[in-house]
């Protein structure tokens, strides 16, 4: 389990317009026709749909390392939507929280689904004090060092 989560609350008061590069960015030979970026969009827009139940939190730990969510990384979570087989949650198990997947196994059995194999899967009973605390809707990269010889020059 994660051993703490940090959570704040999203703010969509604040517009935070960001140029836009609309024609894509190329991952093979630059384009020498978008030498300009094009009118700007708001993130915060793009991101919360529901502002008043949409949360962020810092990533900690590895247990979903498997689907390249890591330490550090930043979670965008709506409380306002229904937990669904496959949703990636963070649940509050025995008053700690934790970031994993959901699977149901019929209308009764529920299993929290960790990506990284060094990891089980934890079956929630009824001697569990459990709830989904919300569903991840967007996962942002943490910023990472530069590895070495990828430097800029």
């Amino acid at each position: 389990m994660t051993p703490t989560l940090n959570i704040y609350r999203a703010s969509t008061a604040v517009s935070l317009p960001l140029p836009y590069a609309d024609e894509g960015v190329r991952a093979g030979f630059p384009s020498p026709a978008q030498d300009y970026l094009t009118p700007s969009f708001d993130l915060n827009r793009e991101i919360i749909r529901h502002p008043a139940a949409t949360f962020y939190a810092r990533v900690a730990g590895d247990s979903m390392s498997g689907e390249g969510i890591t330490e550090g990384d930043l979670l965008v979570i709506d409380r306002s939507l229904e937990p669904a087989h496959g949703d990636l949650a963070v649940c509050c198990l025995d008053g700690e929280f934790t970031l994993k997947r959901l699977r149901f196994d019929g209308p009764r059995r529920l299993w929290l689904m960790p990506s990284n194999p060094d990891y089980r899967p934890i079956e929630i009973t009824p001697e569990c004090r459990f709830k989904v605390w919300g569903i991840v809707t967007h996962t942002i990269k943490a910023n990472r060092k530069r590895r070495p010889g990828t430097e800029r020059w």
